[in-house]
C-alpha cells in the first residue's frame, strides 16, 4: 500500500508539483486581501491614525524586503565562472526548495495571526502586516526564481507558468467558499474555515516541497562527487584564484547598465500602477457608471468574473506566447488595451452592455498581462548571468529588483485616482466633514452635479488605459530582448552552465 503511494506521488510532474505551489499561496492571499482591513476596522475596531500608521511602515517594509531578501539569497551567486568555487544548477534548486519547505508552512501561521485578536488592535495590525509580507515575500521570490532555475527554454518555461496559473484558478474558490462562513458578528466559523486553509496550506508545502527535493538530491550528490573527483585530478596545480564577493553597489552599477532590464522595469512601473488603479477603482466605477443601469446580482457577477477570469484568461494567453512568443504577445496586449479604450472612448458612457464589458476585459486583459511577466523576467536573468559571466543565475535578486523599482505603482494608483477624480468632478472620496457630507448628498439629487460626477469617471476609467498603452508600447518597442538575441542568450547561458539543462519534462 505504501508503495504504492509513493509511486503514485512519484508519477507527478516537476511542472505539476512547481504549479500547486501557486495554489498553497492564492488560497491564503486573496481571503487576506479581502477581509484583513474589515476585520481590523468593523470586528477589533482599529482607529484611524493607528490604521494609517501600520499601513505607511507596511509600504515602506513592502517596498524594502523584496531586494533585501533576494541579496540575501543570491549574493553568493554573484561572482563570475572563474571563481574558485563552482555552484551546480541543482543546490540551487534545493536552496530555494528548502527556503519553501521553512518559509512556507510560517507564512500559513502569520496568515492565522489576523483573525484572533491577541493584542491592541493598532500593533496586531502592524505586527501582523509585517510579519505576513516578509514571509509572503521570501516564498514569491524562491518560487518566481525557480521558474528561472528549473528550465532555460521557452516551452518549458510556458510549461511551469501555465501550471502555475490552473492552481491559482483554483485558489481563487476560496474566495467564494468564504463567503458563506463571513460573519462579523459571529467570528467563529470564520475563524475555523482560514484555519482549513492554512493547514491544508501547510501540508500542501511541506509535501510539494519534499517530493521536488527528492527528485534534485541524486542529482546534486552526482555534481558534488564530479567536484571532488576533479579536486583530486587538480593535485599539485594551482588553485584558482578566490574572487572578492560583489558588494551591492557594483551589483547595482552593473543592473544600470542592463538595459533591457531599465526599459522592463519602466514599463512594468506602468503596469503595477495599472493593474491596482483598475483594482482600488473597479468598486467606484461600478457604482457611479452602472449601479442605476444594471442589477446588483449583474454587478456582483463582474466583480466575481473580473477576479477570477484573468487567471483561466492566462492559459490561453500561455498558449499563444508559445507560438509567437512572449514579446510579441505583451505587445499584442496593450495594442488591445489602447483600442478598446478608443472604442470605448468615442461610444461613449450610455452603451451600457459595451461599458459593462469593457470595464471587465479592462481588468482581465491588465492582469492577464502581469501575469506573463514573470516569464519576461526569467530571461532577463538568462541575460543577467551571461552579460555578467555569473557562476549561477541571481534569480531571486533580479526578481526583487524589479520589485522595488515598481512597487510605487501601488502607491501611485489611489493617488493619482483621487486626484484626478477630484480635478474632474470636484469629488473627494476622503471627505469626512459632516457639513460636506450633507452639502454632498443634497449635490447628489442634483441630476447636473451627478451627471459631472459620472462623466468624469468615463473620462478616468477610459483615459488611463490609452495614456498605460501608449507609454508601455513605447517602452516595450526599446525592449530588445526577444527573436535573434533571446535565442543568443539561451545558447550562451546553456553551453557556459558546462552541463545540460534540467529538463522539466525528463524528471
Amino acid at each position: 500500500m505504501a508503495r504504492r503511494v509513493w509511486s503514485c506521488f512519484s508519477s507527478i510532474s516537476t511542472a505539476v508539483l512547481y504549479g500547486s505551489l501557486s495554489l498553497f499561496v492564492s488560497i491564503l492571499h486573496n481571503v487576506f486581501l479581502l477581509y484583513y482591513v474589515d476585520t481590523f476596522v468593523s470586528v477589533y475596531k482599529i482607529d484611524k491614525v493607528s490604521f494609517w500608521v501600520g499601513e505607511t511602515v507596511f509600504l515602506i517594509w513592502n517596498s524594502l524586503n523584496d531586494p533585501l531578501f533576494g541579496w540575501i539569497s543570491d549574493r553568493s551567486f554573484l561572482g563570475s565562472q572563474h571563481a574558485g568555487v563552482r555552484i551546480s544548477n541543482p543546490q540551487v534548486v534545493l536552496k530555494r526548495l528548502q527556503a519553501l519547505s521553512r518559509t512556507g508552512p510560517l507564512f500559513a501561521l502569520s496568515f492565522l495571526a489576523f483573525w484572533v485578536s491577541w493584542a491592541r488592535p493598532g500593533l496586531q495590525f502592524l505586527v501582523c502586516l509585517c510579519l505576513y509580507d516578509g514571509f509572503l515575500t521570501v516564498v514569491d521570490l524562491n518560487h518566481n526564481a525557480l521558474l528561472a532555475d528549473l528550465a532555460v527554454s521557452a516551452s518549458e518555461r510556458t510549461l511551469l507558468n501555465f501550471q502555475c496559473s490552473l492552481f491559482s484558478a483554483l485558489g481563487s474558490l476560496s474566495v467564494f467558499m468564504s463567503y458563506s462562513f463571513w460573519d462579523k458578528e459571529d467570528f467563529f466559523s470564520f475563524r475555523m474555515f482560514c484555519v482549513a486553509l492554512a493547514a491544508l496550506s501547510i501540508l500542501g508545502f511541506s509535501v510539494a516541497c519534499w517530493l521536488l527535493r527528492q527528485r534534485f538530491q541524486g542529482r546534486a550528490r552526482r555534481d558534488e562527487e564530479e567536484d571532488s573527483v576533479l579536486k583530486e585530478l587538480c593535485v599539485g596545480q594551482a588553485p584558482l584564484a578566490q574572487e572578492k564577493e560583489l558588494t551591492l553597489g557594483q551589483y547595482l552599477k552593473q543592473l544600470s547598465k542592463h538595459t533591457n532590464f531599465l526599459w522592463f522595469a519602466s514599463m512594468n512601473l506602468v503596469q503595477v500602477f495599472h493593474c491596482h488603479f483598475n483594482s482600488n477603482f473597479f468598486p467606484l466605477f461600478l457604482e457611479h457608471l452602472l449601479s442605476d443601469r444594471i442589477s446588483a446580482s449583474t454587478g456582483s457577477f463582474l466583480l466575481g468574473f473580473s477576479y477570477i477570469a484573468p487567471h483561466l484568461n492566462n492559459l490561453y494567453f500561455l498558449s499563444l506566447c508559445g507560438r509567437y512568443g512572449v514579446y510579441t504577445v505583451v505587445r499584442w496586449l496593450f495594442f488591445l488595451k489602447l483600442i478598446l479604450s478608443v472604442i470605448m472612448l468615442l461610444a461613449g458612457p450610455d452603451q451600457i452592455y459595451l461599458l459593462c464589458i469593457f470595464i471587465a476585459s479592462n481588468r482581465v486583459f491588465t492582469e492577464g498581462t502581469c501575469k506573463l511577466l514573470n516569464l519576461v523576467i526569467s530571461d532577463l536573468v538568462d541575460e543577467d548571468l551571461v552579460m555578467n559571466r555569473r557562476q549561477q543565475a541571481a534569480s531571486a535578486l533580479l526578481f526583487g529588483m524589479v520589485a522595488l523599482v515598481t512597487k510605487p505603482g501601488q502607491t501611485f494608483a489611489p493617488l493619482i485616482g483621487t486626484w484626478l477624480l477630484c480635478v474632474y468632478t470636484g469629488y473627494d472620496i476622503f471627505q469626512r466633514d459632516p457639513l460636506q457630507e450633507v452639502v454632498r448628498t443634497q449635490e447628489l439629487w442634483n441630476p447636473a452635479w451627478f451627471s459631472t460626477l459620472r462623466q468624469g469617471c468615463f473620462h478616468l476609467l477610459i483615459f488611463i488605459p490609452i495614456t498605460c498603452a501608449v507609454l508601455q508600447l513605447l517602452a516595450w518597442s526599446q525592449f530588445s530582448l526577444h527573436g535573434k538575441r533571446l535565442q543568443s542568450i539561451k545558447l550562451q547561458r546553456q553551453s557556459a552552465s558546462q552541463e545540460l539543462p534540467i529538463d522539466v519534462k525528463d524528471i
